[in-house]
């Protein structure tokens, strides 16, 4: 492709080719000025390799870079947002933080545990989902998704109330705990008291020899570094996120007419306000 390019846009070539992760945290304007080009030409190579301008560029740069780092050990430094980041910047990282969450994500996947947790929650009476803080609001997204499918479904972001709801649970109930580290006693301890009860206990976390993990009935973990200064409590989130979407796909299509019929029911409901 190098031959075909002009001038100025094959020294943009160059650059990214030499060193793609520091041009992946490299402005257009800074970038430009290291190549002897105008930021127009940045954005006509951009478009020349077929994408939309150059955040595309710099985000398929540091999901490169992301990926190169899990494969070799290097450190994985393009998550820190810096004092001096532009807008630019971190909207680059948080891209490149959650894209990386969730292709980790994805390739820790067990299958098995995922069709566990979806044949559990697909036959439940009653489900709740327990999470605090952070997990709480990913509890809360995961309950109106049921809701939606037609689920009693409950959720549970505080100790007294998630005792008070499990005390009433039985066989044939699913309570669902969301923590990051799975030593969220708020969570642990309720989930434990359900187990006790005969409710089945499904696991989101990423530590499946936590104390949540052990003693859950399945256990969906995910891949996802929370260190301090870092982007990494949106990772964990986004991470969060995609495993409940999984879930809920697998629920749809085990479940198919009855999610349908629910899904239009909730929608004329909706569309009538």
């Amino acid at each position: 492709m190098l031959p075909n390019l002009r001038p100025a846009e094959r020294r943009v070539a160059e650059a990214v080719l030499t060193n793609p992760a520091a041009v992946a945290r490299e402005s257009i304007s800074a970038l430009a000025e290291r190549c002897g080009v105008s930021a127009p030409t940045v954005v006509r190579f951009s478009k020349r390799v077929g994408l939309a301008g150059y955040p595309q560029l710099r985000v398929g740069l540091a999901m490169a870079a992301g990926a190169e780092a899990g494969r070799t050990g290097r450190p994985m430094t393009a998550g820190i947002v810096g004092e001096d980041d532009s807008l630019s910047d971190i909207a680059a990282k948080v891209a490149h933080a959650h894209a990386n969450s969730i292709e980790e994500t994805l390739s820790a996947l067990d299958l098995n545990a995922l069709k566990s947790a979806v044949r559990t929650l697909s036959s439940a009476e009653k489900i709740d989902v327990v999470g605090v803080a952070g997990s709480g609001l990913i509890a809360a997204d995961l309950v109106h998704k049921l809701q939606r499918f037609g689920y009693n479904a409950w959720v549970q972001a505080d100790r007294h109330a998630a005792v008070t709801a499990l005390a009433l649970r039985g066989r044939g109930d699913v309570v669902v705990g969301i923590s990051h580290t799975g030593h969220t006693a708020d969570v642990v301890e309720p989930l434990r008291m359900a187990s006790s009860r005969g409710v089945k206990v499904v696991a989101i976390t990423s530590d499946d020899q936590s104390p949540l993990g052990l003693l859950a009935d399945t256990v969906l973990t995910y891949r996802s570094k929370e260190p301090a200064f870092r982007l990494g409590a949106m990772a964990s989130r986004i991470a969060q996120l995609s495993i409940i979407d999984f879930l809920l796909g697998g629920i749809a299509m085990r479940q198919a007419q009855p999610v349908r019929s629910a899904l239009d029911s909730t929608f004329k409901a909706v569309g009538a306000l």
